[in-house]
């Protein structure tokens, strides 16, 4: 649900040879789909054309070389690039192909008031919002409700493997345990940038948070209902609190 594969776009692979390689990382780690989303800001304007061409690429090299891993579109979008994207450029940029729903990136140095207000118009305009690593931002590890208003705003909320499982340090591995604590995380994602840089981790991560059906709910029910534009499936019970207690970070 989101990575960063698609050449030669941003700060993720910079040739097709590595793509290949992270698509294969993603295979020996039990994923079946990944979503290529390249930034789309200011210091990697990505445009539509050029999201398009790199997934062509990709899917093209992932099976010449027999990698059992289906490559879909999207984009990473800040939230201040929103208000540029015409209706037509936006449903290019869907998470997954799906027009319907979109990966926004959290700032990564203070929090944004106007997060859950355009969590909502997204909402009213057809489209789930999904908001990439808020564990990663330093007002929502001090205060991890700012998210309730995201969530009641229809927003979807989703964790990095590597911050689940303790690889990006304590603080966020601490306001990931706290986020799926108040029930305010909704699924798991890579984020990978290459093969070994941010892997894709998911079985790590699914293991760091108990395993079971909340870890399933994480990483297969809720990614592929989202894609597939169905209703989130019910959330299982929370595992018991010293098995989230045991993370590492």
């Amino acid at each position: 649900m989101h990575s960063h594969l698609l050449p030669g776009l941003d700060d993720g692979a910079n040739d097709v040879g590595v793509a290949v390689e992270i698509a294969r990382s993603m295979a020996a780690d039990g994923v079946t789909v990944v979503c290529g989303t390249p930034h789309v800001r200011d210091d990697f304007p990505t445009s539509a054309d050029a999201m398009e061409r790199a997934l062509g690429l990709v899917r093209e090299a992932v099976a010449e070389a027999g990698i059992a891993v289906e490559v879909r579109g999207g984009g990473e979008i800040a939230f201040d690039r929103l208000p540029a994207l015409d209706p037509g450029v936006r449903a290019r940029f869907g998470l997954g192909g799906n027009p319907g729903l979109m990966l926004l990136e959290t700032p990564y140095t203070f929090w944004l008031a106007t997060i859950p207000r355009a969590c909502a118009q997204l909402r009213r305009d057809g489209i789930v919002p999904v908001l990439a690593h808020p564990e990663r931002n330093p007002d929502v590890q001090e205060n991890p409700a700012l998210l309730e208003d995201v969530v009641r705003a229809g927003g979807v909320v989703q964790l990095t493997a590597a911050s689940v499982d303790g690889r990006l340090g304590r603080a966020p591995a601490a306001c990931a345990r706290r986020l799926l604590e108040l029930e305010l995380a909704h699924c798991i994602a890579s984020d990978a940038h290459g093969p070994a840089v941010r892997a894709a981790g998911i079985s790590v991560a699914a293991r760091a948070v108990g395993g079971g059906e909340l870890a399933h709910w994480l990483t297969q029910a809720v990614p592929a209902a989202l894609l597939a534009g169905r209703d989130l499936p019910p959330r299982p019970p929370q595992p018991r609190r010293g098995r989230l207690s045991c993370w590492r970070g």
